[in-house]
C-alpha cells in the first residue's frame, strides 16, 4: 500500500474512533436512572456467549403467544433500551412476550454486541447460539408460537439481528434492523470500521449468497423491516442499502420496490414476493442522526425519547411490530408505565492519535481494543 493511500485510510479509521471513544467514555459514567420493566432470565443453556438474558412478560400472557427478541445498541442496557423504544409498552397493550439479551463488559467495554467476531457471529457459536438457547427457553417456559417468533436490533444490535436471521433463518418470521449492518459484513478486526463506513462490501449478489450458506436453510426466509436515518454519522446510510440488496438476493425480488409511499413524512418501500406477500419494507428517515425512531407523545405514542432514541414523529416500534402482524393500524394511545426517566445510551466516539506504528496491523488492533470492539 503506498503511503498517500495509508494516510487516507487511517485518516477514516480515525474519524470512526473518535465517535466510538466518545460513545465507550460515556460508557463508563454512572447510568442515567431509568424505569426497569424486565426480569432475569436464569439457567437457560451453556451460554457460550456468557450473555446476560433479560424478559418481560405481560401480565395474564395466553399460551402461544408472540415473542420478540431486542437487541440494543452500544453503550445501552436492556432496560435502557426497552424503556427508550417502548416495547414493553406494546407488549402490554397487544399481548406478546419479549426477550432482551444483554451484553457484559467483560465481554466487551463498550456493551456492543460482537457483531464482527466470526467467534459470535455464525450459527451454534459464541453471542449467536446464546440467544438462540434463550429462544429455546422462553419456548418452554412461557409456551411460545414458534412459528411467531421475532427479533430486531439497533446498531451493533442490528447487526447481530442480521446475525441471527442469517444463522437461524428456520427460528423467526421477521426481523428488523434499525441502522446496523448485513450479515457476514466484518470477519476480521479491520473490517468493521470500514464496513460501518460503507466501504468494501462485495457485490448483493455474493451478501445474499452468505446468508443461504450460513445454515442449511432453504426457506420460506423471514420478512425484514429495514431503518435507517439519512444524516447518520456513525452508520453510514449506505449500509441499509446493503441490507435490502442482501435480503432482496434471498427472497428473489427485483430491485425496484413494488410499493412507495410516505408514511409521517418519511419514505417508505415494500418489496412483495410473487405471491403478492411484502416481504421487505424499508424507512428512509430524513434527517435522523444515528438512533432508533420514535414517536413518543401523541395518539399511539410510545417510548420516551433520550440520547440514541430520537424523536423523528415516527414510531419504529409500532411500524415494526405492524408490519409483523403484532400491532393493529390507527389503534389508540398506550398506557405508560410509572416511571419515566431517560432511557440512556450515548453516542458516538472519539479520536485516536494519528500517530503512526510501524505495523499497520498494530495500529488497527489497537485501535479496535481502544474503541472496545477487539477483546
Amino acid at each position: 500500500m503506498t503511503w498517500p493511500a495509508l494516510e487516507h485510510d487511517l485518516t477514516g479509521l480515525g474519524s470512526t474512533i473518535e465517535r466510538l471513544a466518545r460513545a465507550r467514555a460515556a460508557a463508563a459514567a454512572p447510568p442515567h436512572p431509568a424505569t426497569d420493566r424486565l426480569q432475569a432470565l436464569d439457567g437457560f443453556g451453556s451460554n457460550p456467549g456468557a450473555l446476560r438474558a433479560r424478559t418481560y412478560i405481560p401480565a395474564g400472557l395466553p399460551d402461544m403467544a408472540p415473542l420478540v427478541v431486542v437487541l440494543h445498541g452500544c453503550t445501552q442496557t436492556a432496560a435502557g433500551y426497552d424503556h427508550g423504544s417502548g416495547w414493553s409498552q406494546l407488549a402490554d397493550a397487544r399481548g406478546f412476550a419479549l426477550l432482551f439479551p444483554e451484553q457484559q463488559r467483560a465481554n466487551n467495554p463498550n456493551l456492543c454486541f460482537n457483531w464482527f467476531s466470526p467467534a459470535d457471529a455464525r450459527r451454534d457459536a459464541g453471542e449467536a447460539h446464546s440467544i438462540r438457547q434463550m429462544i429455546a427457553a422462553m419456548i418452554a417456559a412461557h409456551s411460545i408460537d414458534p412459528h411467531r417468533i421475532y427479533v430486531t436490533g439497533l446498531s451493533a444490535g442490528g447487526a447481530m439481528a442480521s446475525i441471527m436471521l442469517a444463522s437461524y433463518p428456520e427460528v423467526f418470521a421477521g426481523g428488523a434492523v434499525i441502522a446496523g449492518l448485513p450479515y457476514g459484513a466484518a470477519n476480521a478486526m479491520g473490517d468493521a470500521f470500514a464496513r460501518m463506513r460503507g466501504q468494501g462490501y462485495p457485490s448483493d449478489a455474493r451478501l445474499g449468497a452468505l446468508v443461504e450458506g450460513a445454515s442449511a436453510h432453504e426457506g420460506p426466509w423471514p420478512t425484514l423491516s429495514v431503518w435507517q436515518g439519512s444524516a447518520d454519522t456513525t452508520v453510514d446510510p449506505s449500509n441499509a442499502q446493503r441490507i435490502l440488496g442482501q435480503w432482496r438476493a434471498v427472497h428473489g425480488v427485483g430491485d425496484a420496490p413494488s410499493q412507495e409511499d410516505v408514511v409521517d413524512g418519511h419514505v417508505h418501500q415494500i418489496w412483495r414476493d410473487a405471491t403478492g406477500r411484502a416481504v421487505i419494507e424499508y424507512y428512509d428517515i430524513g434527517g435522523m442522526a444515528h438512533g432508533t425512531p420514535l414517536q413518543a407523545q401523541g395518539t399511539g405514542g410510545v417510548g420516551t425519547a433520550g440520547p440514541h432514541m430520537l424523536e423523528a414523529g415516527i414510531s419504529s416500534t409500532r411500524h415494526i411490530a405492524r408490519f409483523w402482524g403484532l400491532d393493529e393500524a390507527g389503534s389508540a394511545d398506550i398506557p405508560r408505565p410509572a416511571g419515566t426517566a431517560n432511557a440512556r445510551h450515548s453516542p458516538a466516539a472519539a479520536p485516536a492519535a494519528r500517530a503512526m506504528p510501524a505495523d499497520v496491523g498494530t495500529i488497527i488492533a489497537d485501535s479496535l481494543r481502544a474503541a472496545g470492539l477487539l477483546r
